[in-house]
């Protein structure tokens, strides 16, 4: 007989999720290199792994949106649907594939109650891995038990980390009208993200005028003294890193700067890739402007002895709007049921960072992310605490399989609830 989670407990009981091999799916997956755009390997390794336990090749769905992204990429979303055996909304269940770059190598070993990356130059990959191994095995759980369950779809997006572009162009008809929906990325297994920023990407061009730097330097045009001053200008009046104005808040970055090939020419182009991002739409576009306009100005500066400028070019896109969730929006109300149900206390936080849910949510499936133990992620130091990734795979489960209305916690919950939400 399944093991079943808090027969105490006011929430009917789940079974008890196989946590040992919830654990060998993320070691497995987090060794699989898989940066933005080459997640074939994590594809075929969650197909294998759902053909093997006895689904069906058309219930799968690998989806074509890598070929409306920048990167086009190895594969698409990973698309699972399962009729119900119960009745009830039909629930989705969603994590991310890649990693990024500093991920590749990966050598996740166990020390404790951690895993890291054996290899010290290495992220370990939890993110998403960790996610991916949540919701497979939820899956997993369900086709093998048999477990009793409402109609179930689960999702694993492509190119979350450069852009959320497997979210953004999943054909919302292939995820069969979820009506709740969670997301498995980072944090702790109690932390509900209810929202999340807004994300500008520009690219800049700088076109100047070579010349050589010790004969002539004079009659060039340096596009690095224009990137220069404009970056500085930014620094200096505050429209750069952590950005607050008249009570308005966000943040802005130049991250990727290229040009030059000697120090003996005054260099003529250089590309630069920012970003602006902020809760606040219109405070967003203004840090845009913001950023062009010290660009202008710095080109309109730097002049050569015939009086020549340089010029600049722009590009930017929308990555990704801000969302916020309702406070009484029922995967958020779900979610937090499912933590009561383990006696943890939800705590809902708003994120600086995308996430998938900001596409799925602006294409009208509200989704909360839940954290399933990633810490420190993006460096070297990445780990995965393996008691939060355990209980993040039996809230999981529970949100898979409840046939209740978990949408209303326990009166005696209801406190906890309002005190946690003051710590996001």
């Amino acid at each position: 007989m399944a093991k079943l989670l808090r027969n105490d407990s006011p929430y009917p009981p789940v079974p008890e999720p196989d946590l040992r091999a919830a654990t060998a799916l993320a070691m497995s997956l987090m060794a699989i290199p898989g940066r933005s755009g080459d997640e074939a390997g994590v594809s075929e390794f969650i197909t294998d792994a759902l053909r093997s336990a006895g689904v069906s090749r058309r219930a799968l769905e690998s989806d074509n949106a890598h070929l409306h992204t920048p990167l086009g990429g190895q594969t698409g979303n990973l698309i699972l649907k399962l009729p119900g055996t119960l009745g009830g909304a039909r629930r989705m269940l969603t994590s991310h594939m890649d990693t990024v770059p500093i991920c590749v190598g990966s050598r996740p070993v166990r020390r404790g109650r951690l895993v890291r990356s054996a290899d010290p130059t290495t992220g370990l990959g939890a993110d998403d891995r960790a996610g991916v191994a949540v919701t497979l095995n939820a899956a997993l759980e369900i086709i093998k038990r048999r477990l009793p369950h409402p109609p179930l779809t689960f999702c694993w997006f492509i190119q979350e980390e450069v852009g959320l572009f497997g979210a953004r162009h999943v054909r919302k008809s292939s995820l069969g009208n979820p009506r709740l929906a969670f997301n498995w990325d980072g944090g702790a297994a109690n932390k509900l993200t209810v929202g999340a920023t807004g994300g500008y990407r520009i690219q800049i061009w700088i076109q100047g005028r070579a010349s050589h730097a010790g004969a002539a330097p004079e009659r060039g045009v340096s596009a690095i003294a224009i990137a220069s001053l404009a970056i500085a200008s930014l620094v200096r009046d505050g429209w750069h890193g952590a950005i607050q104005k008249d009570g308005r808040r966000g943040t802005s970055n130049v991250g990727i700067i290229q040009g030059g090939d000697a120090t003996n020419v005054v260099t003529e182009k250089v590309y630069l890739k920012a970003e602006a991002r902020s809760h606040d739409p219109d405070f967003r576009q203004e840090i845009v402007q913001r950023i062009e306009a010290a660009f202008r100005k710095a080109a309109e500066e730097v002049r050569n002895s015939e009086g020549t400028t340089g010029s600049v070019t722009f590009n930017g896109r929308l990555d990704y709007e801000s969302f916020r969730l309702a406070d009484d929006q029922s995967c958020v109300l779900a979610a937090e049921s499912a933590i009561h149900a383990l006696g943890r206390i939800p705590v809902r936080a708003i994120s600086n960072g995308g996430l998938d849910a900001n596409w799925l949510s602006a294409r009208g499936i509200p989704t909360v992310s839940l954290g399933c133990g990633q810490l420190e992620q993006h460096t070297t130091r990445e780990a995965l605490d393996l008691d939060e990734f355990h209980q993040a795979c039996r809230i999981a489960l529970r949100l898979a399989t409840a046939s209740e209305n978990i949408g209303d916690p326990p009166t005696d919950a209801v406190a906890e609830v309002g005190q946690a939400r003051g710590k996001s």
